[in-house]
């Protein structure tokens, strides 16, 4: 519920397990909420429009990008950031992200952490058409498909003798 407090909005949301008070309007973007009022970066801002996925936290488990989201919309819903997944980067994506050698220059990682962690958790063995249907984010350094194979159990385009796909091409 929004409160009306000296021209703002307060409001308690709950994220990472934890309820945290917001003092902003309620149609700031949450990727703002979480960046600027509670100082979580790991959610990093790329396009503002919702299409690159560098934003992408949970939002009761589903995969959403949180630059076009307005804070109101989240009010007690469950939101789980990239330091939500654990403190010490101990989730077993993180883990597999960093045994694969997946990452690149590491802007858009927490995004697509983010995806892959709601696709397995929808999906535990997605197939490629399952895979590229939920794995929109956008990377400049490498592409989507070397990132979310891995997770699959079948080997990567990344990886010698990994299945053909569209990246190689």
């Amino acid at each position: 519920m929004w409160h009306v407090w000296e021209e703002r909005y307060v409001d308690s949301l709950v994220v990472n397990g934890i309820a945290h008070t917001a003092e902003v309007e309620p149609e700031t973007p949450l990727l703002w909420v979480l960046r600027d009022s509670l100082k979580l970066t790991g959610t990093k801002y790329g396009c503002g429009i919702a299409q690159c996925g560098a934003c992408t936290v949970l939002i009761d488990g589903q995969a959403t990008r949180s630059c076009s989201i307005p804070a109101y919309a989240v009010a007690g819903k469950s939101i789980t950031t990239i330091e939500g997944l654990s403190a010490e980067g101990t989730h077993p994506v993180q883990l597999a992200w960093i045994e694969l050698d997946v990452p690149q220059c590491g802007y858009c990682q927490s995004g697509q952490i983010m995806a892959a962690v709601a696709l397995l958790k929808q999906t535990p063995k997605p197939t490629d058409a399952e895979i590229d249907r939920e794995m929109t984010n956008i990377c400049r350094c490498a592409p989507i498909c070397a990132s979310a194979r891995p997770f699959t159990g079948r080997p990567s385009c990344r990886r010698e003798g990994g299945p053909k796909h569209d990246c190689e091409a």
